[in-house]
């Protein structure tokens, strides 16, 4: 291993340390938003009251995960039951659709702190944001529940009911120390049913519904409900979130961190790998010696057209230019002597010698007549005599 591998080896194990160190001392924070979501264990979330919420109700009750007015557009409910929304918005559409059901004899239980304003108008009543005081007190009006009292300390939505149309029945009140009681709990007669409307649905959540004052004002507000079929609606958001592996990751803290410790090392190493590596050297061919090729396409051609006298000159001519280069030895005038030393310095026997340079004398006579079996032979010949050195 290099000095390079080992020092980004050091870099990436002192970083690990350091988050992990971080991370060790990190409190993990509460998250306080108001999300009112069935499947939240957050404090505000509505996990309790999803599990106990049958504990409440003796008759049955049913979740519903569409839009009151998808339901009853599908649905034909022919005898009345109760109605329960907490802290959903409700389209226009929705509303007319439960204010039938509620004429028609149904009860319908809706609590939040969003109520639609056309609605406010509607059935004469107003919902404001009227006290700022981080903590308030809740009562019930009925005398039969005057003993039930609910102090809320974290983060009330502070909504009270104003304007209230005489004909209005106020079931509930809010104040905090410094105010007067008002509204947040009412009843409204409609048709052949009732509409119960409260303006701050926090007690139901899973930090006061733990409390025993907020079980007991809870039980209190749904005992205003009649002894039949509960249809719950809920929000699906939940649902609906993606469900793939990478969320699944980054929604477990130690996942996610350690998810996030990888791309932070990744990225470290791919940016000082990209940094110091070297580039790729191409490789180079070498230029490749064509006289050899040369040499072939010209003796093939020679060998196509059949002029062997041609090419046995040309051999002879270049064998005694070999001899002239390599052996030093003059080969303008081919006789005993030339042959002598050429036998000499080459080791080749007398007749082998004597042979060639008869052939290499008719090669060069331009009178001669040459035969393929001739130009083998000498081929041959000068070869054995004088090789050529790969």
């Amino acid at each position: 291993m290099n000095k390079t591998f080992k020092l980004y080896g050091i870099i990436f194990s002192v970083l690990i340390l350091l988050l992990a160190f971080f991370e060790l001392g990190k409190k993990e924070v509460v998250d306080w938003r108001k999300n009112f979501d069935i499947h939240e264990k957050t404090p505000f979330g509505l996990y309790v009251l999803d599990q106990e919420i049958e504990s409440l109700f003796s008759s049955k009750i049913q979740k519903i995960d569409h839009s009151p007015y998808n339901y009853y557009t599908e649905n034909l409910e022919t005898k009345p039951h109760n109605i329960l929304v907490i802290q959903k918005q409700l389209d226009n559409e929705s509303w007319n659709k439960i204010l039938k059901e509620v004429e028609k004899g149904s009860d319908a239980m809706i609590l939040s702190s969003d109520c639609n304003e056309k609605i406010q108008d509607e059935l004469k009543f107003q919902v404001l944001t009227s006290l700022y005081e981080d903590s308030t007190q809740w009562k019930l009006t009925d005398k039969k529940l005057d003993n039930i009292l609910l102090n809320l300390n974290k983060f009330p939505g502070n909504k009270a009911i104003s304007h209230i149309d005489p004909e209005i029945e106020i079931l509930g009140k809010m104040k905090a120390d410094s105010s007067i009681w008002k509204a947040n709990f009412i009843r409204i007669n409609k048709g052949k049913g009732h509409l119960y409307y409260h303006s701050d649905p926090i007690f139901l959540t899973n930090y006061y519904l733990l409390n025993a004052q907020s079980a007991s004002y809870t039980e209190a507000i749904f005992s205003y409900l009649k002894d039949q079929k509960t249809l719950w609606f809920v929000d699906t958001q939940k649902k609906n979130t993606s469900a793939s592996p990478l969320s699944f990751v980054l929604k477990n803290p130690p996942l996610r961190y350690a998810w996030w410790l990888f791309l932070a090392g990744l990225c470290t190493f791919a940016f000082f790998g990209a940094k110091r590596k070297q580039r790729i050297i191409p490789v180079v061919e070498p230029l490749k010696n064509k006289s050899v090729d040369f040499v072939q396409s010209i003796g093939n051609l020679y060998l196509q057209e059949g002029d062997f006298h041609e090419m046995m000159e040309k051999k002879a001519q270049y064998f005694l230019q070999r001899v002239k280069m390599e052996l030093l030895i003059d080969g303008q005038k081919i006789d005993n002597a030339f042959a002598n030393k050429l036998q000499l310095k080459t080791g080749a026997s007398e007749d082998k010698i004597n042979t060639a340079l008869a052939l290499i004398k008719k090669g060069t006579d331009p009178y001669a007549s040459v035969t393929k079996e001739e130009l083998i032979t000498m081929n041959r010949l000068l070869d054995e005599i004088l090789p050529i050195s790969k």
